[in-house]
């Protein structure tokens, strides 16, 4: 039984609207892919931005039986936020370290503030706000190294890498921002470098950070 003009366009937009709720699905698919796997933004971000940062020495490695290359993942993270311009002045870990290591008081401040951070889960303000003053900084990244291995499976090298990264004011000693990602690969021939990957992750975690 042939169709009317009518029934015959009623399926002609039942198949366009098919198709544009398939495309809308697979853009909002495409755009969930590209965010973090965790990321938490505090409502006074919107009004932050710090023009002096320091990156803060690396504490946590999860895993003790990798090489331990935390100063390359520190000079990488320092390196990403310099490359994008939007401080007046990076201070990079090894900077932060020494200055600890010529300032008494700096570094009584320094292990009370990380004391209380990491086992009471606060953040002194007074404490943030006298480490901000003597480095010279409106704000301070922390990190943590997640993952960071490699390994073979069914014939495949592999490679994991994973970053925890916590942006601090330093005036209030507010947290502003928290993210994690992890970043995985394989190769047949070749393993993966983790340095490369690290790099790639960084780079990635901070195009969220606000500024």
């Amino acid at each position: 039984m042939q169709k009317s003009p009518m029934e015959r366009k009623e399926k002609k937009m039942t198949k366009r609207h098919v198709v544009e709720a398939l495309l809308l699905g697979f853009l909002l698919a495409m755009t969930g892919c590209g965010g973090l796997r965790f990321a938490q933004v505090a409502p006074e971000a919107k009004q932050f931005h710090p023009k002096r940062i320091a990156v803060f020495p690396i504490e946590i490695w999860n895993h003790k039986n990798a090489i331990d290359s935390r100063k390359v993942v520190e000079q990488i993270v320092a390196a990403s936020l310099v490359e994008r311009k939007w401080f007046a002045y990076v201070m990079e870990s090894e900077t932060f370290s020494r200055k600890i290591s010529e300032d008494e008081t700096l570094n009584r401040t320094m292990t009370e503030y990380m004391s209380k951070l990491r086992e009471l889960t606060f953040s002194d303000p007074d404490l943030s706000g006298a480490i901000g003053k003597s480095l010279n900084v409106d704000a301070f990244l922390i990190l943590t190294v997640d993952e960071w291995r490699s390994w073979e499976e069914n014939n495949n090298k592999m490679a994991k890498v994973g970053l925890y990264m916590e942006l601090y004011d330093a005036a209030s000693g507010k947290l502003m921002w928290k993210a994690g990602h992890a970043l995985q690969k394989e190769n047949v021939l070749l393993k993966p470098n983790l340095t490369d990957m690290v790099n790639e992750l960084a780079r990635k975690m901070i195009s969220y950070m606000p500024h």
